[in-house]
């Protein structure tokens, strides 16, 4: 477990947070810009000290200013990755990567050809980060930080300064990181797409304090949160089962609480887990199955809340079972459309979905 119990006053604007997090996967801690996102992942890193608190990675403790320790931050023994890969501008790829790396630790994975191979390396070893682009000066950042066999990988915004070419190259490797993770990693962003690409915890920030953790989907199917997790971008994020494939039409059948879901072929095996984000912009509502559409996913629903109205619009939250866990999709419709539908309550329903509107952006897999 990670404890992050903490308080700093910083100008006008003061951190006062208390988390256990897990001792395994990705955490995200997600929030808007000045949130105190980044000023977290420093307090942990040694880079920002606390006025009070404690801080501990297993039985190792941090900080504890109680007991007046203070860990330097080369003794943490934590692997850090800022928006920009602060690589060293005259060594070769390969002596960035061998930078720090903990010898003490010899045969601890992952080793350097795992890197190299995990991040598409192979080709750059002996250039300089000036040969490099942003997304390879980036993908070296991280091996670095991976081969310091660290405690705990620490991650700022590590794609915020890339475009979209540049990110989308350096994602996919990030979500293979599950393959390599034997620690814990925490992941700072205030971009969701990421987040659910890559978390298994979610954090919300608000104002330097925690406004909800829990799982990723769970958080994101509470509409209370949506100002937090991205009104415009909102969504509903499901954990669904590949069931099978049609080769003809370039289509994979997931189940999702046991309804079928059609989306863009994955390439994946019968029975593989995957998690996928479906944005709420992107699912209409219906009473009864519309016979001539282009609708390929029309799944039951029942009506299970109705947000206030923002505007013309406002989100409606779809249960797809009569489970009390049962995953749920998020609609936004205007207010004229709910009216003329006569929405309440416990209303049962379609939720129409766009096959297009399921891409490789919006998937993420497996997910433990």
């Amino acid at each position: 477990m990670i404890e992050i119990r903490i308080r700093k006053a910083l100008g006008a604007f003061s951190l006062d947070v208390d988390l256990a997090l897990p001792s395994d996967g990705i955490t995200a801690l997600f929030g808007a810009s000045g949130a105190g996102k980044s000023s977290i992942l420093n307090a942990v890193a040694g880079l920002l000290r606390p006025d009070a608190g404690r801080i501990a990675l297993g039985e190792g403790v941090l900080f504890d200013s109680d007991a007046r320790i203070n860990m330097p931050v080369q003794k943490r023994h934590l692997g850090v990755v800022f928006q920009d890969g602060r690589l060293f501008p005259h060594m070769t790829v390969r002596q960035n990567l061998l930078y720090g790396a903990r010898s003490t630790r010899t045969g601890v994975p992952p080793t350097l050809a795992d890197v190299v191979d995990l991040l598409g390396l192979s080709k750059l070893l002996d250039r300089r980060p000036c040969d490099l682009s942003g997304g390879e000066r980036q993908r070296v950042a991280i091996g670095r930080a991976l081969l310091m066999k660290p405690d705990a990988l620490l991650m700022d915004e590590p794609l915020a300064a890339l475009d979209g070419a540049r990110k989308a190259e350096v994602l996919p490797m990030l979500s293979e990181l599950r393959a390599l993770r034997r620690i814990p990693i925490l992941y700072v962003s205030h971009q969701m797409d990421e987040v659910v690409r890559l978390a298994d915890t979610l954090v919300l920030i608000d104002g330097g304090r925690i406004a909800a953790m829990d799982s990723v989907e769970a958080l994101t199917s509470r509409l209370d949160l949506r100002h937090l997790t991205g009104r415009h971008e909102a969504g509903s994020v499901l954990r669904a089962t590949v069931t099978g494939s049609d080769t003809e039409w370039g289509l994979t059948e997931l189940s999702v609480g046991g309804a079928k879901l059609f989306v863009s072929t994955l390439g994946l095996e019968r029975g593989t887990p995957v998690r996928l984000r479906i944005r709420a912009r992107d699912v209409a509502i219906a009473l009864t199955p519309p016979e001539d559409a282009s609708f390929l996913n029309m799944l039951p629903a029942t009506v299970a809340e109705i947000a206030e109205a923002d505007g013309a619009s406002l989100d409606v939250s779809l249960a797809l079972s009569d489970a009390p866990n049962a995953p749920r999709l998020w609609a936004r419709i205007t207010r004229r459309s709910a009216d003329r539908l006569g929405l309440h309550l416990g209303l049962p329903v379609h939720a129409l979905i766009k096959t297009v509107g399921i891409d490789r952006h919006t998937l993420a897999g497996p997910h433990k």
